[in-house]
Order: structure tokens, then C-alpha cells, then sequence
């Protein structure tokens, strides 16, 4: 079979096997409602510059909305044999309103086609990622207000560091994920560009509007190189690189989550609706949810390679290759979308074993730097401060007491300074409250910011 399209210049029909390699429509057959709606607006702005009659454009869009239709309910014949989502709809619209359907590719060539279909496409893609993320930001915020006080012990080199407050820990996951949110907006902002009118590679001889198509279309401008809109493909790697950031995020705290569910750190539980168990051992409770997710981050990474090297190499300006960027990208999109929704559900059963978690908060002397710190609010240089603490420690784990069972004899031998309020100084308790500097743990910080966040969710939320 001959492709109309293109085959004027060939004598020879095309390699059935070829045809089934090249073809693109099990892939981009997703774009058709993007493609439909450029088209209503190419035509329209068509009409608007004298190239098609007010009569045609009546006819293509009543073919067109009749296509929709059609595409909608299953209805609308796919081919692989026309190759693309493209020249499916042009076909179907020919059989639909005749002759007059070839006209809708005046002005513009399928190479600045398909990059305003994905960008439209990716757009949608974008506003869904967007509103997981915020939902998974209240879920964080939420669960932040319900344990603001809660006491929680705070890590570095996964060792027991200094207390925290569990609402603290909770936010400072929302800190990865709202940045995560400023970064789809970036890469939003750079989608909004509209490459149609950029036709094959040089643009079109014919009178165009492209700014209003832009803007029925929504776009905020217009490209102002023909060669490199139909070319570019940054917008497709900068949402891959979000999606890599997100799920590195999302890898993190599953990696926390697989930790504290764990029998020796008893920290939270996890609804058993997110958990499986073991074909043969009866007790196991897996946290399956946590370890598919940091596992997919692994596909996400590849994708955003496989752009890179997809690309690395092509000169200007359209090259085939470039067809292959749907897919990579569809299923980095898909994974992360899927992934953010679920942990977010889980997220929202999480129980805190307060009574584990203040225990662990309290051990391995964890407010040897409050001690530091009261030392140096006396004059004390925190060099000095700290290397009298490091003594007090190290006399504690020789004779396997801790800080607070030591008699106030036993501490003045290290600093005539330390009186007897050295012991509401290095409780737990006083330790979380007194961190009231800004992006600290005091549960005042910790309720005030959560709060912040809901508030400034549900403002967002109104103006949609």
C-alpha cells in the first residue's frame, strides 16, 4: 500500500515490515483529542487570513466534531496503515465531509504538529501531576497538625541524632515534595510556547496568525525559531527530570517508611491494606507498597536517560528518532503519577507508636548538645562546651546510665557551672520546645507551619 501522504515521489509501496517498525499510532493514538482541537483552531485562524471560506470552515468543523465524537465512543477506525494518530483523523475527516478534508494541512506540516499535540497533551499530563502532588502536600501537612507535639528521634548517619517532633519530620518530607511542585511549573512554563505555523522546518510562505491560534489554544506565546520548535524536545526532558525528582523524593521516604515499619525500630504501623505477607512464613507483614515504589524509581531514571541519549545526537532539525520520545515519556509520566496517588494513601494510614518513638527519641544521648548549649549560654565557648559534654558521655556509657540519672556531684566534676536545672534542660521535652528559631522543631513552629501549608493548599484549590 501507498501512503497519500507522501508517496508521490515513489514508485515502490512501502515494506510491510517497515510500516509495522515505523508506525507511531499504538503510541500516539492518545493525542487525539489534542490534535482534533489544533486543528479547530488552525482552520479557524485559516478562515480568519482568507485561505479557506467561512463555508468550508462550518463544514470542517461540524467533520470534526462528528470525529470527536466518534474517537470518543470507540467508534473511529484506526489504521496503522496511515501511521499516525495525524493522518488517521485527516482520512477519517476526507470519508466524513469529502475533498474538502486535505485542506486542514494548509499552513503547517505534521513535524510542528506532533510537537503541539505533546505539549498540549503533556500540559494535561502536567495538571494532573500537580494536583496529586498538592493532594499529597495536605495529606503531609494534615498528619503534620495531628502530631505537632509528638515526639520523634531525629537522625544523621541513620544513628539516633536529637529529638524531633514527629510533625517536624513530617513537613520536612512536604519540603521535597513542594519544590517537586515548583518544578512541573517551570517545566509548564516552558511547554506554553506554540510551535505550530513553524510548518516542516522554515515556517510557511502562506499568511498565518499564529498568535491566535496561540491563543485559542492556550499557549502564552509563540516559538521564534521554526527550526528549533520543530526540533525541540527540552519540555519532554525537563518533565522527565521532575518525575526523577519526584520519585527519588517519593524513594526516600518509602525507604523511612520500610525502616520504622521494621519489628526493631516499631515506629509506625501500616494499615495492613497496603502490606502483603509471605507465601510461607505466616507473621510477615511486607511493606510491598514502599518497595515497589523506591524499586519503580529505577524505570523513571532510565527514562530520563533514554531521552538524553535519544538526543544527544541529532542534528537540526526534525529527525525520526524523535518519535520515539512519546513513549519513554508516557511511562515515566504514568509511573510517578501512580506512584505519588499510592503513597499518598498509605501515608494517610500511617499510626505513630508514640510510646516507641519517645523511648527511641530519649537514648543514645540525644540531648548531649542541649547540655553543650546550657554550658555555653553560661559563658562556656562551645569548643570547650563540647568537649566537656564528649567527657560527660563517655563516663555515662562506662558506667551504663544516661545523662539524667547522673547526680548533680557527678556533673559539677566536669563544670562548676552546671546546676540543678541542667536536668529540665536536657529532657526531650524542653529539648524540641526551646528550637523556636524559624525551620525549627518547637511544635508551636511545627503547628503554625503545617496550618500555613493547608491554608495555602486550599487558596490554590479556590482559584482553580
Amino acid at each position: 500500500m501507498k501512503n497519500k501522504t507522501w508517496s508521490g515521489r515513489f514508485k515502490k509501496q512501502i515494506n510491510e515490515d517497515v510500516l509495522d517498525f515505523s508506525q507511531s499510532l499504538t503510541i500516539d493514538i492518545v493525542l487525539y483529542e489534542a490534535d482534533i482541537s489544533v486543528t479547530e483552531a488552525h482552520v479557524e485562524m485559516l478562515s480568519k487570513c482568507g485561505h479557506i471560506t467561512q463555508k468550508e470552515l462550518k463544514k470542517i468543523k461540524v467533520g470534526l466534531k462528528k470525529l470527536r465524537q466518534l474517537a470518543d465512543n470507540g467508534e473511529l477506525p484506526w489504521t496503522v496503515e496511515l501511521e499516525d494518530v495525524h493522518m488517521n483523523i485527516e482520512s477519517a475527516l476526507v470519508d466524513l465531509i469529502g475533498e474538502l478534508g486535505k485542506k486542514i494541512h494548509l499552513g503547517r506540516s505534521r513535524n510542528d504538529l506532533i510537537a503541539t499535540d505533546i505539549k498540549i497533551y503533556l500540559r494535561q499530563l502536567l495538571d494532573t501531576t500537580i494536583d496529586e502532588i498538592r493532594e499529597l502536600r495536605k495529606t503531609l501537612a494534615t498528619l503534620a497538625v495531628k502530631y505537632h507535639a509528638s515526639i520523634f528521634p531525629g537522625y544523621t548517619h541513620l544513628q539516633i541524632a536529637q529529638p524531633v517532633t514527629f510533625g517536624h519530620h513530617l513537613l520536612a518530607w512536604h519540603e521535597m515534595i513542594s519544590r517537586d511542585e515548583k518544578r512541573l511549573h517551570n517545566v509548564r512554563s516552558m511547554i506554553n510556547t506554540l510551535p505550530l505555523g513553524s510548518a516542516a522546518l522554515s515556517g510557511s510562505s502562506l499568511k498565518l496568525d499564529r498568535a491566535m491560534v496561540a491563543k485559542k489554544l492556550g499557549f502564552d506565546k509563540v516559538t521564534k525559531n521554526s527550526m528549533d520548535a520543530v526540533s525541540d524536545r527540552d519540555y519532554v526532558v525537563d518533565y522527565a527530570y521532575s518525575n526523577t525528582m519526584i520519585m527519588m523524593h517519593l524513594s526516600r521516604i518509602s525507604e523511612e517508611l520500610i525502616l520504622w515499619m521494621n519489628p526493631q525500630f516499631k515506629l509506625i504501623e501500616i494499615d495492613e491494606g497496603f502490606c502483603t505477607g509471605s507465601s510461607i512464613m505466616p507473621q510477615k507483614k511486607n511493606p510491598d507498597v514502599p518497595e515497589l515504589v523506591r524499586g519503580k524509581s529505577g524505570s523513571v531514571y532510565g527514562n530520563l536517560m533514554s531521552l538524553l541519549v535519544l538526543l544527544k545526537g541529532l542534528p537540526m532539525t526534525y529527525n525520526r528518532d524523535l518519535q520515539e520520545d512519546k513513549n519513554i515519556i508516557f511511562e515515566s509520566i504514568d509511573t510517578t503519577i501512580s506512584s505519588i496517588s499510592i503513597i499518598n494513601k498509605l501515608i494517610k494510614t500511617l499510626k505513630l507508636n508514640e510510646k516507641n518513638a519517645y523511648s527511641l527519641a530519649d537514648s543514645s544521648f540525644s540531648t548531649a548538645t542541649d547540655l553543650a548549649e546550657y554550658l555555653s549560654s553560661k559563658g562556656v565557648a562551645f569548643r570547650d562546651s563540647h568537649h566537656i559534654v564528649g567527657a560527660i558521655v563517655k563516663y555515662c556509657e562506662k558506667n551504663n546510665v544516661s545523662m539524667d540519672e547522673l547526680s548533680i556531684e557527678e556533673f559539677t566534676k566536669y563544670s562548676k557551672l552546671i546546676e540543678k536545672d541542667v536536668y529540665n534542660y536536657i529532657s526531650v521535652e524542653h529539648s524540641v520546645s526551646s528550637r523556636k528559631n524559624i525551620g525549627s522543631t518547637s511544635p508551636k513552629n511545627v503547628l503554625k507551619n503545617a496550618k500555613l501549608v493547608l491554608t495555602s493548599l486550599q487558596k490554590k484549590n479556590a482559584k482553580k
